[in-house]
C-alpha cells in the first residue's frame, strides 16, 4: 500500500494487485490489534535490531523512516503515543486506524485495485518485467512491477509464498525459510499446567554448552507448548539457528533477577523467622504467582503444608537456586506459519538497496518481508515494510506505466 501510494503520489499510473477481498489483514493484526507501526529510537540502533542485515536498510531509512513514518500519519489526523522501549501505536489502540488512512490515501491518488485478483506468473522479455498474469489466462502489461506478498507466516491472512516461487522461476536465490519471532517448544510438561501465566520482571538465559544468550528483564508467557512472551520471542531466532545446527538448548529462568543468591536467603530466612507456623506453600505466595507454587514445591520435593521453621538448609538452598535457575530444555520452535515473522526470503545480494529493484530483471522491485530481511519485535519490520515500499515506489515512478503489486501484511 506504501509502495502503491508513493508511486502514485508521483504521478504514475497504479494498480494494486489484491489477492483478499479487502486491504490489511495481516496488518489489522499486528500488534495484538494495536498496530506497533514503528520504534523511535534512533537510526544506528534500529538497523541493529535486523541483526547481520540492518545496513541493506540504510538507504531505505535515508529517504524514509520513523519520524518521516509519524508524520505521514499526523498529518493525515492520526494520534500517535509512544510506550516503552519507544514502541509507537495509534492514541486510539486501533490498527484499524492505520489502514484506513492508507486507504483514503490510495483512493485520493487514484490508484486501481483489483481485488481477489491472485498472481500467477510474472512475464518477462530478455531480462525485464512485461507484465503480470493471473488466472483464468488473464493478464495486464507492466513494464515496472513492485512485488510485495510476504512471507508465509499467518497463512490464513494470505500468506502463501507464491511470490517467492515467483521470484525463483525468475532466478532469484532465494535464502531457506525460518521462523523469527516465534514461540518455542518444551521438553518438559509444565508450560501445559501454567498455559496463561505471564512471568513479569525476569531474565531468561539461553544456552547450547558453548555460547550464552542473556535476555534484558522482562515478560514470559507459558503456552500449551512451552513458552512464548516478549523475551523469548526477541530471542527466538538464535534459538532456531542453534537448534538447526542440531544444538542441545537449554533455558535458565531467573525468577528474581533484581536479587542475588545471598540477598534472597536473607530474605527467606527473614521471612521463617516472622512466619515460623506458616507453611511453606503459603509462604511462597508472596514470592511466586500462585499457579506456580505446588509446581515449585513439587520440583523441590518439599511438602506444601511443611511449616516455614522446618525448612532445612539444604532445602532453602534448593528453593534460592530454583528462584535464581528454572530450568526447561528446548526442544524446537512452533512452525513458520505460526511464527510472528518469516526469516529468509529473496537473496540481498540480488537487489539493488538504493532502489529495491532486482538485480537479475530490470523493472522488478521486492518490498518487505518477501526480501530476506527479519528483525526483532517493537515496530522494527513494519517501519522496514513501510521503507522499503515507500522507495520501491518511488524508484518504479521513473516509468510512466507502473504496476504495484503490494502484498506486504496481505501476500498473493
Amino acid at each position: 500500500m506504501m509502495a502503491a501510494i508513493r508511486a502514485a503520489e508521483l504521478a504514475q499510473d497504479v494498480t494494486l494487485i489484491e489477492k483478499n477481498p479487502l486491504l490489511g489483514k495481516k496488518l489489522l493484526l499486528s500488534g495484538k490489534g494495536r498496530c506497533n507501526l514503528t520504534n523511535a529510537c534512533a537510526l544506528d540502533p534500529f538497523l541493529e535490531r535486523f541483526f547481520d542485515h540492518g545496513q541493506f536498510l540504510r538507504d531505505a531509512f535515508k529517504k524514509f523512516f520513523n519520524q518521516d513514518l509519524m508524520r505521514f500519519f499526523r498529518n493525515r489526523g492520526l494520534e500517535l503515543k509512544i510506550e516503552r522501549q519507544l514502541r509507537v501505536f495509534p492514541q486510539n489502540n486501533r490498527s484499524g486506524s492505520i489502514l484506513e488512512i492508507l486507504k483514503k490515501e490510495l483512493e485520493r491518488n487514484k490508484v486501481n485495485i483489483l481485488y481477489k485478483t491472485a498472481l500467477e506468473d510474472i512475464i518477462t522479455g530478455v531480462k525485464k518485467v512485461k507484465g503480470i498474469s493471473f488466472s483464468e489466462g488473464k493478464a495486464l502489461a507492466a513494464d515496472r512491477i513492485i512485488l510485495a506478498t510476504g512471507g508465509v507466516s499467518y497463512r490464513f491472512t494470505g500468506s502463501t509464498g507464491e511470490g517467492l516461487e515467483i521470484a525463483r522461476r525468475l532466478g532469484h536465490s532465494i535464502v531457506p525459510l525460518r521462523p523469527g519471532l516465534v514461540p518455542l517448544e518444551t521438553s518438559e510438561k509444565y508450560p501445559q499446567l501454567l498455559e496463561g501465566l505471564v512471568l513479569k520482571n525476569i531474565r531468561l538465559i539461553f544456552s547450547n554448552g558453548k555460547k550464552q544468550i542473556i535476555s534484558d528483564i522482562g515478560e514470559l508467557l507459558f503456552t500449551r507448548f512451552g513458552v512464548s512472551g516478549p523475551l523469548v520471542l526477541s530471542l527466538s531466532s538464535s534459538i532456531v539457528d542453534w537448534l538447526a545446527e542440531g544444538q542441545k538448548v537449554s533455558l535458565s529462568i531467573d525468577l528474581k533477577p533484581a536479587l542475588s543468591q545471598e540477598q534472597l536467603d536473607s530474605r527467606l530466612l527473614r521471612e521463617f523467622k516472622e512466619n515460623p507456623d506458616t507453611n511453606i506453600g503459603n509462604l511462597f505466595k508472596s514470592l511466586l504467582p500462585k499457579r506456580m507454587v505446588p509446581l515449585f514445591l513439587r520440583i523441590t520435593k518439599i511438602a506444601r503444608d511443611k511449616k516455614a521453621n522446618q525448612i532445612t538448609l539444604s532445602e532453602r538452598r534448593e528453593l534460592i537456586s530454583l528462584l535464581k535457575n528454572f530450568r526447561l530444555k528446548i526442544a524446537g520452535a512452533r512452525p513458520i506459519e505460526e511464527a510472528m515473522v518469516t526469516r529468509g526470503g529473496v537473496s540481498l545480494k540480488e537487489i539493488d538497496p538504493r532502489t529495491m529493484q532486482s538485480r537479475l530483471i530490470q523493472g522488478l522491485y521486492f518490498a518487505g518481508e518477501i526480501m530476506d530481511i527479519a528483525a526483532d519485535t517493537g515496530g522494527f519490520n513494519l517501519q522496514a515494510a513501510f521503507s522499503t515500499g515507500y522507495l520501491a515506489g518511488e524508484s518504479a515512478s521513473l516509468s510512466r506505466d507502473t504496476l504495484c503489486a503490494n502484498r506486504e501484511g496481505v501476500p498473493f
